[in-house]
């Protein structure tokens, strides 16, 4: 097996297990307020092992796989939860090279540019129901602060190899 090969093994099986964890969690059915943080620190995880190309593709698939299993019961909304998981990894994914305050900015600018995306769609791009207008305006700068804000306290304090396909 050749170097490449291992890397295009190692991103698989990254990218499955981030994917696993991001996808699988809402199905436990627990409070947003538990949920979002979970997901959130994975995008976080996975910009931060996989590269901007692995967070952005785990962020993506995620409104998919919980629309199909029916946790997301609303066709209009996997496309509006890509963008702003697009935005949260790859704000963070360019900031974070730049030591700890560009991950600690990443994840500030990200979670903003994200609730910001998030609450403008469901208010002005499609005719949204009130609860959900409130489920993904201003809970979701509080899930994407703390899952990033999680991610970051697990980076400095564990072994987590920062892209482990280099």
């Amino acid at each position: 097996m050749s170097f490449q090969d291992s890397k295009g093994i190692k991103f698989i099986a990254y990218g499955g297990v981030m994917l696993a964890i991001a996808a699988l969690f809402p199905a436990l059915h627990l409070p947003q307020y538990i949920t979002g943080p979970v997901v959130n620190f994975t995008l976080i995880i996975a910009t931060y092992i996989l590269g901007v190309i692995g967070g952005v593709t785990v962020g993506c698939f995620t409104p998919w796989v919980a629309f199909i299993s029916g946790i997301m019961p609303v066709a209009f909304l996997p496309p509006i939860i890509m963008v702003g998981n697009a935005i949260y990894t790859l704000t963070f994914g360019m900031l974070k090279n730049y030591k700890w305050k560009g991950k600690i900015s990443g994840v500030i600018a990200g979670s903003i540019l994200k609730y910001l995306f998030l609450s403008y769609a469901v208010t002005h791009l499609v005719k949204a129901p009130p609860k959900l207008i409130q489920m993904l305006s201003l809970p979701q700068l509080f899930t994407a602060l703390v899952g990033g804000t999680i991610a970051l306290v697990v980076m400095k304090s564990s072994y987590i190899p920062e892209e482990v396909l280099k």
